[in-house]
């Protein structure tokens, strides 16, 4: 029984990690692209930025409403029908006649991957004990960080080598191979409440669209112009309604209960500063290479590598130090390291600048996403109890991607005030002035990293699976703890 446990377990990490290496990969995997589709399908630059901004939008918004309807409907029934919109999505993707068709589709592979991404930590979750969750994470968190690492590169190799088409045609076989397996090797699961939460569900989706509308539209329309002023205010407003609604809702899709832990709060905070920071600054520097550089797709994607590529090498390392030295240590060196990259990097920024003096800080800053990547999911999850993990993981979710929504949004706004494209000098400029922001962000995350609980471990305590912030029997007292 312990063996084939054991082995579903295995098989459940390698089937969710598929399904989100899809996801992970799609997020960046398009922006090296736009210059080829808009020679193939027309449409002005504005138009087919939203192929990168839909996917991101629809998958901010309704990653919390993925989590609740997997608790609602079970865990493995919603991820096999996320899966199956994403790859349905991605093959209308690749089919496309015309921009406005394209980024329909890519809204619609944003759904599906706010379904599978949320489930994919509780699947995993809920499929190995306690003593090696640490672990699992770890590898959870390495799988993400291969997608993000690989995104601009795969991008760039398809579009020169192949054709757009196919940065959307690759993910159908691998989505109609996961469902069968799915079915077959998964375990189904349900979250205590069985009831949806529909106005809950309606409050949260239209207050993140609202919010996420403005922060994207932000830089083109201007941050007072009347429309994004207006749709900051309607998402603040129904984000507030939302959190009356659920302090009275009797089955809430999201428990304000867990607010009241130092743990969710800090790690979700930390999480959100981390992903501010990083992706806001990675699309810039992926421009960086092409724009002040002079760099193809291809060869702007690769020189990215040794910084999106460490999460990959890192996380599983992570998980292993984790279950030795306790999450908080991990995270805060993680958050510090990108500080001190971020900033190494606005300092020797140059048009000219040697790729080589580029590398020790890409790879600093990379080492530090990996600690944290695998890291605050466990800090999440080991706040809140076992039957409220669907809910935590969604909500922790939606807050990273509204935190890379906003940093794109802030830097590039930033970078468009103090520099431009109309030389590579400008954009270089630009690009120093936006970096900063990234840097402080980055270490007010380092600061929440300090407050979430720590714990000290013996072998003894590690044998018995202590320190996961569950109570086991035969933890020495001291080497257990309550997230607060």
């Amino acid at each position: 029984m312990a063996r084939s446990t054991a082995s579903r377990a295995r098989w459940t990490l390698v089937v969710a990690g598929a399904a989100l290496f899809m996801t992970a990969l799609d997020q960046l995997v398009v922006g090296v692209a736009l210059h080829s589709i808009r020679l193939d399908l027309g449409g002005s630059i504005e138009g087919l930025e939203w192929t990168v901004n839909a996917y991101t939008l629809a998958f901010a918004v309704l990653l919390i409403t993925g989590a609740a309807l997997g608790d609602r409907f079970g865990r493995k029934r919603m991820f096999i029908v996320g899966v199956g919109v994403f790859t349905a999505a991605s093959a209308l993707a690749a089919l496309s006649p015309s921009t406005d068709a394209l980024v329909a589709a890519r809204a619609l592979q944003g759904v599906g991957a706010a379904i599978v991404t949320p489930l994919t930590l509780t699947l995993i979750s809920d499929a190995f004990p306690p003593e090696r969750r640490a672990a699992a994470l770890g590898i959870w968190g390495g799988i993400t960080g291969l997608g993000v690492a690989l995104g601009p590169f795969v991008g760039g190799a398809v579009v020169e080598g192949i054709a757009w088409q196919w940065i959307f045609w690759a993910n159908v076989p691998i989505g109609l191979a996961l469902i069968p397996l799915a079915s077959r090797l998964l375990r189904e699961s349900h979250g205590p409440d069985r009831e949806l939460d529909l106005p809950g569900l309606a409050l949260v989706s239209t207050g993140l669209l609202a919010l996420t509308f403005g922060l994207i539209r932000g830089e083109a329309l201007g941050w007072t112009s009347a429309a994004v002023v207006a749709s900051l205010g309607a998402g603040a407003a129904l984000l507030a309604a939302f959190v009356r609604w659920e302090l009275r809702s009797p089955a809430p899709m999201l428990p304000m209960r867990f607010f009241r832990s130092r743990a969710f709060n800090a790690s979700n905070g930390l999480s959100f500063a981390m992903f501010f920071g990083a992706f806001g600054a990675i699309f810039l520097m992926s421009q960086y290479f092409q724009t002040a550089q002079g760099f193809g797709p291809l060869e702007a994607g690769a020189r990215t590598l040794p910084w999106t590529g460490m999460p990959m090498l890192f996380a599983p390392l992570a998980g292993v130090l984790a279950t030795r030295f306790g999450t908080r240590p991990l995270m805060a060196v993680g958050l510090a390291l990108q500080t001190i990259g971020l900033a190494w990097m606005a300092m020797v920024l140059d048009v000219s600048t040697p790729f080589v003096e580029l590398i020790a800080p890409f790879a600093i800053t990379g080492v530090g996403m990996a600690f944290v990547f695998s890291m605050a999911p466990e800090a999440v999850l080991a706040s809140v109890r076992s039957e409220d993990a669907g809910k935590a993981s969604g909500a922790t979710n939606a807050i990273r991607e509204v935190g890379a929504v906003m940093g794109v949004a802030v830097l590039a706004s930033v970078f468009a005030a103090n520099g431009g494209y109309e030389s590579p000098q400008a954009f270089t400029d630009g690009l120093i002035a936006a970096l900063p922001i990234a840097v402080v962000v980055l270490a007010a995350g380092t600061l929440l990293a300090l407050l979430t609980p720590g714990r000290a471990r013996t072998p003894a305590a590690a044998a018995a699976g202590c320190g996961t912030g569950i109570m086991r029997p035969g933890c020495p007292g001291r080497t257990m703890w309550r997230p607060r």
